[in-house]
């Protein structure tokens, strides 16, 4: 997602960009509650069976619609985490002022801001990172972190169950859709392609293994 008239970063150099540490998706949500909402969602449709009463259903759907906000805005903190953190990194990284980098590469780092990192993480990343998130069984990387950031840009924190309204937890991805494209909008940016940038990508606690790890090698 773009502003008109922004064109892909021209530049060859390479950005070396801090890792994107991942915690738990469920946020601390009851996954039996996740279960029972999606099941819960499909019983009216009939592709799902269940003795319970239409107004018990769509109780326990909205349940569960409420568990998945709360797992992508926690999802969506991680990912505005990281992005501020490129941000930070490329303006302030190693070579900025060096009079090797040319007055044009130091407009368009300027013009590098979250909404660059989301759109490359969100579109292409890197293959490698794609490849990890596939192998955790991430298959709509696309929907899960734009709508974690459409989400996270609304609410900085879970707001009480009771102040959604149901019709916005019915539909909360279309309104997450919708937020993330506001999001996006909010700011010109520069587009970044995955060949021009190097991340890593890890879940929380496996990058905290291999700080022990490397801690105890020291």
């Amino acid at each position: 997602m773009q502003k008109a008239g922004v064109r892909t970063q021209p530049s060859s150099r390479i950005l070396q960009l801090p890792p994107l540490i991942l915690h738990p998706f469920n946020g601390g949500a009851d996954a039996g509650q996740l279960v029972d909402g999606s099941l819960a969602a499909l019983a009216p449709e009939g592709l799902a069976e269940s003795p319970d009463e239409e107004l018990v259903l769509r109780q326990r759907m909205l349940a569960g619609r409420y568990q998945e906000v709360r797992m992508l805005l926690f999802l969506g903190k991680d990912l505005f985490r990281w992005m501020q953190q490129c941000v930070e990194h490329v303006r302030g990284g190693p070579g900025r002022h060096d009079r090797g980098m040319g007055e044009r590469e130091q407009e368009n780092d300027a013009r590098i801001v979250e909404q660059s990192f989301a759109a490359m993480v969100v579109e292409a990343p890197p293959d490698s990172v794609r490849q990890k998130l596939e192998n955790w069984g991430v298959t709509d990387r696309r929907g899960v972190f734009s709508r974690a950031i459409g989400i996270h840009s609304l609410f900085e924190a879970p707001p009480p169950a009771d102040s959604l309204s149901p019709i916005f937890l019915k539909n909360y991805h279309r309104y997450a859709d919708y937020a993330y494209i506001c999001y996006q909008h909010s700011a010109a940016f520069l587009p970044l392609e995955a060949s021009t940038c190097q991340f890593e990508i890890y879940a929380s606690e496996e990058y905290a293994r291999l700080l022990s790890d490397g801690w105890s090698m020291e």
